[in-house]
């Protein structure tokens, strides 16, 4: 296809800009010109501990300095066979929808958006598949530096998918300096993780190679219903089958200062993943399975142009391939993903009181399936084209910063609008107010535009969902502590979803308005070198606007009222304990409250011990679900029993003692 041809052209020849707000630097990288006594601007940045983090241009702090943003270091929730997904939804605002065990399918709800509005971004290379759901169990910790979690409307700065916000998984970065480290877990139901990396000087540039990989059999106890009509019966103890999962892959980074003041930072990532598809309790399958394949790569070239004009650009691209086989999901040949494009960025800044960003986007999308609609023309593809333009504002010497930004995209057939307004108030005594509003759209992906799948049909008619949002938070900052505490109101138009089309299947229609309003508080607490906690809980409250007297003013269906995360850390490094809560309310499985999942809570529990500097040993004790909570998600699915890991890792190098290695780091 034309625009793929162009594509690749452009990944081979890309040049850079940057999106590094001129917000987030320190003082001393401000243009030479500006006065030294000058202030920068100030950009409000949540991190779940105190670790202190270098930003990249990509980071979400400096494409939108005044959004509700909780960064997640990945070291500070310690060793042990955690996964990503689980360390995403301890963030407020986040809920996550789990199929069940290592490597089964993992997606996030934010601010009640569904799965398909939340992008997911490995380093800015968009993770969203042809459904428009991120799996995020095809996204190992191992490849994780931090992830940033940016709640509300993204349109204006991500495009197309950030109806209820942006995950941005920062990969590991290389080291000037000769560093090798891995570890290797082994726990419950034989799962088996593991992974080793190195990092160092190369040809006059830093390098890092990551290779990584797992397998669990997956069969865990879990308690069975066998007439579910029947309250009251006794129930019965089974165990998981085709629930095994494996998979591997690797990642290599790249970067080298160019001269006169610019750099390159190329990045490739690849892995293939094989796992069975175990089904609901009520309706399990023994023979469904799924294999999937992804490689994506990019390429980041940044620098100082003349007018102090400081800028960015970058190619990437990513082909994703999933095939299924057996059972009633089974597919003739594979569904493949191609996904490229080229962004170019600038900043630059004015009169020493406002930054003004600018940035255009090219590049494309297909898919290729076993069965297609007619309307699709065979291959369904789109170009794909934006432009966003945002300023920063500092008034009265950056008490206030107002960064108005608008995005015009242009996704196939349609063209979206995103505006946006955010506010960041300076308030004595460590206090600050923050604000934003605006408009973020979800075109139609190309499953539910064109591509058949089994009784899953496509309608070629359908609207772009789009949200309307609001949200208003105090944060309060000390040497010891921060605390958030914010409310927020979206209103999500034209969602598509999937209503019954006889005879037999279902197709997805613009069916209704939902009106979603909450509160999102976090903190974290830190009294003493030996002790620290964090905390997070969210208020979801949603109500279905479709005048039909079966769903009006019900609750959305996958949406806790309520959300608690706590964890709390405390000793020495040599023997550092750790215990987290997680829990969520009773939610509705259908829009009719007909159905409904009853609440859990999961207590986890760690202890770990490191030793050395330059070469360390940590091994590394966890217990998830210590109280053997039996439960279900999603529609059905049973989540794991107790189960027990033991993890072993060290590293050798200078910078082996790693921030997260107990309380008492900085």
């Amino acid at each position: 296809m034309r625009w793929f041809h162009l594509a690749g052209r452009l990944l081979c020849l890309a040049l850079s800009t940057s999106g590094a707000s001129l917000a987030q630097q320190a003082p001393e990288q401000l243009p030479a010109s500006e006065a030294p006594d000058e202030e920068p601007l100030l950009v409000p940045l949540v991190e779940v501990e105190g670790t202190v983090l270098v930003e990249t241009p990509d980071s979400a702090a400096r494409r939108d300095p005044s959004g509700a943003l909780t960064v997640v270091p990945v070291e500070e929730f310690g060793k042990g066979a955690r996964d990503t997904a689980a360390l995403l939804a301890t963030a407020p605002g986040v809920t996550l929808q789990d199929l069940g065990g290592y490597g089964q399918s993992k997606s996030l709800v934010v601010r009640g958006a569904s799965s398909n509005g939340t992008l997911v971004l490995l380093d800015g290379i968009p993770l969203n598949g042809a459904g428009g759901i991120a799996d995020l169990s095809r996204v190992p910790l191992a490849l994780a530096e931090r992830f940033e979690v940016l709640r509300g409307g993204a349109g204006a700065r991500y495009g197309s998918g950030g109806l209820g916000g942006v995950v941005n998984i920062i990969t590991r970065q290389p080291g000037a300096s000769v560093r090798v480290a891995g570890e290797a877990t082994y726990g419950s139901w034989d799962t088996a993780l593991g992974w080793l990396s190195a990092s160092g000087p190369l040809a006059g540039g830093e390098a890092l190679v990551l290779v990584h990989g797992g397998t669990s059999s997956g069969r865990f106890p879990y308690l069975f219903d066998p007439s579910p009509t029947l309250p009251g019966d006794a129930l019965l103890e089974r165990q998981r089958i085709n629930n095994d999962a494996r998979g591997a892959g690797g990642l290599v980074r790249l970067r080298r200062e160019l001269g006169r003041g610019f750099s390159a930072d190329l990045l490739g990532e690849f892995s293939f993943d094989e796992r069975g598809l175990a089904g609901t309790a009520q309706n399990p399958s023994e023979v469904a399975r799924q294999s999937g394949g992804r490689a994506s790569t990019s390429l980041r070239l940044s620098g100082l142009l003349p007018g102090e004009v400081e800028s960015q650009a970058r190619a990437y691209f990513r082909r994703d391939r999933v095939a299924l086989s057996g059972g009633p999901v089974g597919q003739e040949g594979a569904q493949v993903q191609l996904v490229g494009g080229v962004e170019l960025e600038g900043q630059v800044l004015l009169g020493g009181w406002h930054s003004l960003s600018a940035m255009v986007g090219l590049g494309g999308e297909s898919v290729s399936a076993a069965e297609t609609a007619a309307a699709s023309r065979g291959e369904p593809a789109w170009l794909r084209a934006s432009a966003m333009v945002m300023d920063e504002l500092l008034l009265w010497e950056g008490l206030l910063i107002v960064s108005p930004s608008l995005r015009v995209e242009r996704a196939g057939p349609y063209t979206l609008l995103s505006p946006k307004l955010g506010a960041t108030v300076s308030l004595p005594a460590g206090f600050e107010l923050r604000a934003n509003g605006g408009q973020a759209s979800r075109a139609p992906s190309f499953l539910e535009l064109y591509v058949r799948q089994g009784t899953l049909l496509p309608n070629p008619e359908l609207r772009p969902e789009r949200s309307l949002y609001a949200d208003l938070a105090v944060v309060h900052r000390s040497e010891a502590s921060f605390v958030s505490v914010g409310g927020f109101a979206s209103l999500y138009e034209d969602l598509i979803s999937y209503e019954v089309y006889p005879p037999g299947a279902a197709k997805p229609y613009n069916f209704a308005n939902a009106r979603v309003v909450g509160l999102e508080a976090e903190g974290e607490w830190r009294p003493h070198p030996l002790l620290s906690g964090a905390f997070s809980y969210t208020l979801t409250v949603s109500h279905d606007l479709q005048r039909d007297g079966r769903f009006y003013l019900r609750e959305l269906p996958y949406r806790p009222r309520h959300k608690v995360s706590a964890r709390l850390a405390a000793g020495p490094r040599w023997l550092t304990g750790r215990l987290e809560v997680v829990a969520q309310s009773v939610h509705f499985l259908t829009r009719d409250g007909s159905l409904s999942l009853p609440g859990r809570a999961f207590v986890h529990a760690g202890l770990a011990s490191s030793f050395g500097s330059r070469t360390e040993l940590t091994v590394s004790l966890e217990a998830r679900n210590v109280l053997d909570a039996r439960a279900e998600d999603f529609v059905g699915y049973p989540l794991p029993a107790r189960a027990v890991y033991l993890s072993v890792s060290g590293a050798w190098g200078p910078d082996s003692s790693s921030p997260g290695s107990g309380p008492e780091a900085p």
